[in-house]
């Protein structure tokens, strides 16, 4: 069978590669085609489009690009036209995968959506558009089934979150390996995990190497992006005691004693490591006015939003300075603190189920299309 898979960012590149592997274990005759990044590619998609060519954040980055946003929309119609899947998979990036799916309705394509776009944040009454234009939405949060079942009368599948694929399934690194390999010393490492996109990268890495000084006995670690060039980093690296680790955030997590993470996917990947962690968002003044009138969540991190409780310390906008980001660095290296944090991250990781979302998913694809086509 064919497939065609849409995904706009890191985070779904990361998915959608695990979810092409547990698919092409369902269907070994699979014929995959996708947006996505080299992830995707490596797991055997066809590359029709890479997400770097679709990274837009915030409201007023988008209104600055529109011309780009809707010829990507109008390539990605004729592209699904000549490839003629049996089934399109949209993952996350809803922004973007809305107005393909509500396309695709009227071509009578299959349509299946995996990680549910967080309308249970803003926008929820994008449920109309998922009830009319989604064939089977397949979601990873614990609390979003009861979004959509109880709320909204909308049967969905919760099949794990694939977080704990992706990191079940990482080779294990040595701290002593990953120092050698990386030129850094012995000193404890801290993670900083600044974002995947330029503009977001550059913000907030001016904000978290404002620290540095402060903690001298530790050394500092910039998680590169697999979306940009090494190069990119070189103006950060000026600063002494600070490292790059190019595309190997999980290595660089399991080895980190502390982590400054920009809001995203990213705090819960630290927070599945067991590596307290501050969350860091910054946004710009517009973009951010409008976020908070729109966006109805006590919490911006997923691991607060997950246990309905403040279990990281988010520091938001002007909250986001050096005397802020330096006293809740120090606390994460208290014992009692960390302790209790750890404690936290064990009982996260049991409310997001087990692992195999990937291939839960996969299966229920499969199935559902050679049901269809009986």
């Amino acid at each position: 069978m064919k497939y065609y898979l849409i995904a706009g960012e890191a985070s779904g590149d990361l998915h959608g590669s695990n979810l092409i592997k547990a698919l092409k274990k369902e269907d070994p005759q699979a014929e995959i085609r996708c947006w996505g990044g080299n992830l995707m590619e490596a797991a055997g998609g066809t590359l029709a489009k890479h997400y770097k060519e679709l990274a837009f954040m915030g409201f007023l980055e988008v209104i600055l690009n529109i011309r780009a946003i809707l010829n990507n929309i109008r390539f990605c119609k004729i592209d699904i036209e000549n490839y003629q899947p049996d089934v399109i998979v949209f993952i996350d990036y809803p922004g973007f995968n809305f107005q393909i799916a509500k396309w695709a309705r009227t071509k009578r394509f299959r349509t299946h959506y995996y990680i549910s776009p967080q309308i249970w944040a803003w926008k929820e009454g994008r449920i109309k558009d998922i009830k009319r234009d989604i064939d089977y939405l397949y979601v990873i949060l614990p609390f979003e089934k009861d979004f959509y079942e109880t709320k909204h009368q909308y049967k969905v599948d919760f099949v794990g979150h694939p977080l704990l694929d992706a990191i079940h399934n990482r080779k294990a690194v040595l701290e002593s390996e990953f120092k050698e390999q990386n030129g850094l010393d012995e000193r404890p490492i801290i993670a900083l995990l600044p974002g995947s996109r330029k503009q977001e990268i550059r913000k907030m890495l001016k904000i978290m190497l404002s620290v540095v000084e402060h903690f001298k006995a530790y050394q500092f670690v910039i998680a590169g992006a697999p979306g940009q060039d090494e190069s990119f980093y070189t103006p950060f690296l000026q600063k002494k005691n600070v490292h790059l680790a190019n595309q190997k955030t999980y290595d660089l997590l399991s080895v980190s004693k502390a982590a400054l993470v920009t809001s995203g996917t990213a705090t819960l990947e630290t927070a599945l490591f067991k590596v307290p962690e501050v969350v860091c968002y910054k946004g710009s003044w517009f973009s951010y006015q409008i976020a908070k009138r729109v966006i109805k969540l006590d919490y911006i991190s997923l691991v607060n939003l997950i246990m309905d409780k403040p279990v990281v310390k988010e520091l938001i906008q002007s909250d986001l300075n050096t005397h802020n980001l330096k006293k809740e660095l120090e606390k994460l290296f208290e014992t009692g603190h960390r302790k209790n944090l750890i404690q936290t991250y064990e009982a996260l990781e049991q409310k997001l189920g087990g692992s195999g979302a990937s291939q839960h998913t996969a299966h229920l694809i499969v199935e559902r299309i050679k049901k269809t086509n009986r």
